[in-house]
């Protein structure tokens, strides 16, 4: 697990990459703005638009950002509970920050977004934190959600 120091922000990476196409790139968002929201202390609501990405977003997109964010502001209870379980020996304010949001909006998914298979989520979370943190940190969120899957109703 990297130190935060040495983790870059969700939006320090460029986002010109589709890789992923669109429901990535609403990951991204989500991830942009959950980062932003944990760091700062501030509301989903009074994070300005400027904040979702440094791209324009379709409406599709970012309709499913939103959803993603709330949804993982609305039962972050939940979420880090299932994270402190699962996180074998980490406390969840040690994570570097951005694999600590991006853990959460995947065991989202994970337990309230069952359309999405469950590999899917995992894949998606694991190439964000390859890109947005590190290598060492994709293994990281990938055996933390491995485990965390067999919560899914």
């Amino acid at each position: 697990m990297p130190e935060a120091s040495h983790v870059r922000s969700p939006g320090a990476a460029k986002h010109g990459n589709t890789a992923g196409g669109a429901r990535r790139q609403a990951r991204e968002a989500a991830l942009q703005i959950l980062y932003l929201s944990d760091l700062s202390k501030t509301l989903l609501s009074d994070l300005p638009v400027k904040a979702w990405s440094d791209e324009p977003l379709s409406s599709k997109t970012r309709d499913f950002a939103q959803h993603l964010a709330a949804g993982v502001l609305e039962t972050l209870g939940t979420i880090d509970t299932l994270l402190k379980k699962y996180a074998e020996n980490w406390e969840l304010s040690r994570m570097a920050a951005v694999d600590r949001c991006i853990l959460r909006l995947a065991t989202f998914e994970l337990i309230k977004d069952v359309g999405t298979p469950e590999n899917v989520i995992i894949n998606e979370a694991v190439e964000i934190a390859k890109k947005y943190s590190t290598a060492e940190s994709s293994k990281f969120v990938n055996g933390i959600l491995d485990k965390l899957k067999k919560e899914r109703l």
